[in-house]
């Protein structure tokens, strides 16, 4: 099989994953880039339940009015991330 880029964007976005993950070819890099997408697929349909329940939650909350405002968003996540 032959694949040919005609989009200078996109075959400049392969250049930058072949640099990024020191991958031989360009076929190392269309692997690398299937397998994580299987992996990431696989992991959507094993946890698509839990996913749904807490967008459920996340909405029902919003609808209690119990979200945080925008202006606070910003300082909130910064929180989060400094407790990990």
């Amino acid at each position: 099989m032959s694949i040919e880029i005609r989009d200078a964007a996109l075959e400049a976005r392969i250049q930058k994953q072949l640099r990024a993950t020191s991958s031989g070819s360009v076929e190392e890099v269309l692997l690398h880039l299937l397998d994580t997408q299987e992996e990431q697929d696989r992991w959507l349909l094993e946890n698509h339940e839990a996913v749904n329940a807490k967008i459920r939650r996340g909405i029902d909350q919003l609808n209690r009015r119990e979200g945080i405002p925008e202006d606070q968003l910003d300082a909130h996540v910064a929180k989060l991330k400094n407790q990990t």
